[in-house]
């Protein structure tokens, strides 16, 4: 997780939750996890960064956190596998600005309360606008083309 601003943090996987998946090797479907080797350039959820080629990386099925909802998803994504030292800076991730995004706020209830697609330039602004809602307790930042969750965002102190 990191400092975005005053208001707001951003929250890679759970290291917790990682280091389960790494031990047992299956996903949230109970289907096997699937190494490979890097490509390059597939958004890595453990540390918000791409990876390099050849890097040894795992393909997952990871279940957001909102609880027991209709909206409950499990979409495919990407981590280290191995650990890693988590995102490298603070804020919104450097390497994913000027990406399109969607953004989808959840109340506690995890139902959907609004989503907007921002074009990367100014995503604490959209950040900001969607936790103005006082119901919203969580963002996911979604991927516009695959759909494919990146991070979440809560309100700092949450």
């Amino acid at each position: 997780m990191s400092d975005t601003n005053s208001s707001f943090r951003v929250h890679a996987l759970p290291p917790d939750f990682l280091v389960r998946l790494r031990s047992t090797r299956l996903d949230a479907s109970g289907n096997r996890v699937e190494n490979l080797s890097a490509q390059g350039r597939e958004p890595l959820r453990c540390c918000l960064r791409y990876a390099e080629p050849g890097e040894p990386i795992l393909l997952f099925g990871y279940e957001p956190p909102i609880g027991k909802s209709p909206y409950r998803e499990i979409g495919a994504v990407f981590a280290h596998a191995e650990a890693c030292a988590g995102p490298a800076a603070d804020g919104y991730p450097e390497e994913w600005r000027g990406k399109p995004q969607v953004l989808r706020s959840y109340d506690a209830r995890g139902w959907i309360r609004d989503a907007v697609m921002h074009d990367g330039t100014d995503p604490e602004r959209e950040i900001a606008s969607l936790l103005s809602d006082p119901e919203a307790v969580q963002l996911h930042s979604r991927n516009v083309a695959y759909g494919c969750f990146m991070f979440v965002v809560t309100r700092k102190g949450a």
